[in-house]
């Protein structure tokens, strides 16, 4: 993907997951229909340009693309973007690995920032791997590079796993 691409359109839909498919489905079969396009584009991903490309057990990447929009007074792309990837990369890996009807949150993550991102720094790639899963509680790891395998950045997440409380 060139520099200063779109993934997303501005007439592209947005939404979220339907909370009855996240109560009755299994992740992975939410995520393989989030990929396909059966479910819109969340919104977060369409603001940020950046999308889910690939999951497994423990697993998630996102690929992106950062724009001269997502740049900070400074002229660089704000940490916040970056953050922002990293935590999805990081949740979603644990998402992966819950049951149907259970639910996870972010306690805790932090970030390393090893490199700035500009708008001509092109595609990058991040890859979260879930380190633990435990009954209650999840660690995972991410890393973001560029197309290159530049590592821009690191991060590591603690989640809560917790059960979807019923429908009321």
């Amino acid at each position: 993907m060139k520099p200063g691409s779109r993934y997303y359109q501005p007439d592209t839909p947005s939404g979220c997951v339907p909370p009855a498919d996240m109560r009755n489905r299994a992740a992975a079969d939410i995520f393989a229909d989030m990929i396909a396009g059966k479910y819109p584009t969340a919104p977060i991903a369409k603001t940020l340009n950046f999308k889910l490309t690939e999951v497994s057990d423990g697993f998630a990447e996102f690929r992106g693309v950062p724009l001269v929009e997502h740049y900070n007074p400074a002229g660089s792309v704000h940490g916040g973007w970056t953050a922002t990837l990293l935590d999805s990369a990081l949740g979603c890996c644990v998402h992966t690995k819950i049951q149907a009807g259970t639910g996870y949150t972010t306690i805790e993550f932090k970030i390393n920032l090893l490199r700035p991102m500009f708008e001509n720094t092109g595609e990058v790639i991040c890859q979260g791997r879930v380190l633990h899963f435990g009954r209650t509680t999840a660690v995972s790891e991410a890393t973001l590079k560029t197309a290159d395998g530049k590592l821009i950045a690191i991060g590591t997440e603690t989640c809560a796993i917790f059960p979807l409380p019923p429908k009321s």
